[in-house]
């Protein structure tokens, strides 16, 4: 899956408009056809597709993922890996308010199931599945910020001040709550058909019927079964909440890897977006890998072959 990956970005990158030569050279400083046809032998721009990828493959392989146009002082992987941190934080916070919220809700919409509740908390979730990161983004910088001054407009921490944890806090609570919106909507619409299956199983009327109090019935019997879907769900929207936090980043410039490789992109940096894009896959198929042995330990009946 890397492989492919490797190659589904390689190949976006050279079918994109204009020529790679042009991010190395400044429009300002004529150049001559010579010096161009040198420059470009000496990046190996010269060569055929399948030679410049398989070349760029064995230096990736060996952790050098090349420097970056714009910062030439800077390597590739060090500069991703330095942004990892808060990415990182904030869709460990966003995956934290998804489950908790998710979860939560779904449980209210099914035990009170046809109600007002559920149909709120049902519309609110289609309109959180519905909605794009980036105008989740902008509405909730415009509200909470431009409007209630509740929050800060941008960043990780408050320019000049010292490092303290309230601070961090206090700039991490919006961004990470709009980006768990669409995880958060997902796995409240999941819980709840899951929790509605398991509620009509033999063994929970049997529950009922000895008499169990309603509570013990959904808390002891029911969720924990209900639960097992979610597990694979909450691995498989770790791509929905990366693909968002670029947005969220670029909304609230915070220092993380989406908006490196939005300022990368803008810039034409391509061994930045080349590298930044390969890290964040691997994180992915690694994250879907854990999913599933999480499954199969938490499922005994599930099997990893």
């Amino acid at each position: 899956m890397l492989i492919a990956l490797s190659m589904l970005i390689f190949l976006m990158l050279r079918l994109a408009p204009g020529d790679p030569i042009d991010a190395y050279i400044d429009p300002n400083i004529p150049m001559s056809p010579a010096d161009l046809a040198d420059l470009r032998s000496r990046l190996g721009l010269d060569q055929p597709l399948p030679l410049q990828y398989l070349g760029w493959l064995q230096q990736a392989l060996t952790g050098n993922l090349g420097y970056s146009i714009k910062r030439l002082d800077q390597p590739v992987l060090g500069l991703v890996l330095s942004r990892i941190g808060p990415t990182v934080l904030l869709m460990g916070t966003a995956l934290v308010f998804a489950v908790v919220a998710g979860i939560a809700f779904g449980v209210i919409s099914a035990v009170r199931r046809n109600s007002i509740a559920d149909l709120s908390l049902s519309v609110f979730a289609l309109a959180g599945i519905s909605s794009p990161a980036f105008l989740s983004a902008l509405i909730g910088l415009y509200v909470f910020s431009v409007r209630l001054h509740w929050m800060p407009s941008g960043g990780m921490l408050t320019p000049g001040e010292e490092f303290s944890v309230g601070d961090l806090l206090h700039h991490l609570i919006l961004p990470a709550a709009l980006l768990s919106v669409a995880q958060g909507a997902l796995i409240m619409r999941y819980m709840r058909a899951s929790l509605l299956e398991v509620l009509n199983q033999d063994y929970v009327r049997t529950a009922r019927a000895k008499g169990v109090h309603k509570f013990w019935v959904i808390a002891k019997h029911a969720l924990r079964n209900a639960l097992l879907p979610i597990v694979t769900l909450v691995g498989s929207t770790i791509g929905l909440a990366i693909g968002g936090a670029i947005f969220i980043e670029s909304v609230f410039n915070w220092p993380g890897m989406g908006l490196l490789l939005v300022d990368a992109v803008q810039t034409r940096d391509y061994p930045v977006i080349m590298g930044a894009t390969l890290i964040i896959g691997a994180c992915v198929i690694v994250v879907n890998l854990l999913t599933d042995i999480t499954y199969a330990v938490v499922d005994p009946r599930i099997k990893v072959g």
